[in-house]
């Protein structure tokens, strides 16, 4: 899956989430250190949840942590 947005300081990223160790994302290295200090925290993957602990080989828990803490602009499979 391809994510492409903003940081909160207007940089653009483009990143991949393969969902593969050792390198589950791809792409910016803001976004990996991101994804990095969230691993094993919580975020909600909608805006009522479920809450799920952040698995860096979970796309899903991926992306909700990008939409949470950056702009998403587009989502390609």
């Amino acid at each position: 899956m391809e994510i492409i947005g903003t940081l909160d300081d207007g940089a653009a990223y483009d990143v991949e989430i393969t969902g593969r160790q050792p390198r589950p994302v791809t792409g910016s290295r803001r976004v990996q250190a991101l994804v990095e200090q969230y691993t094993g925290k919580p975020v909600m993957l909608g805006p009522l949840g479920p809450r799920r602990d952040l698995d860096p080989a979970d796309a899903a828990a991926v992306l909700a942590l990008l939409r949470q803490h950056t702009t998403v602009i587009e989502v390609r499979p």
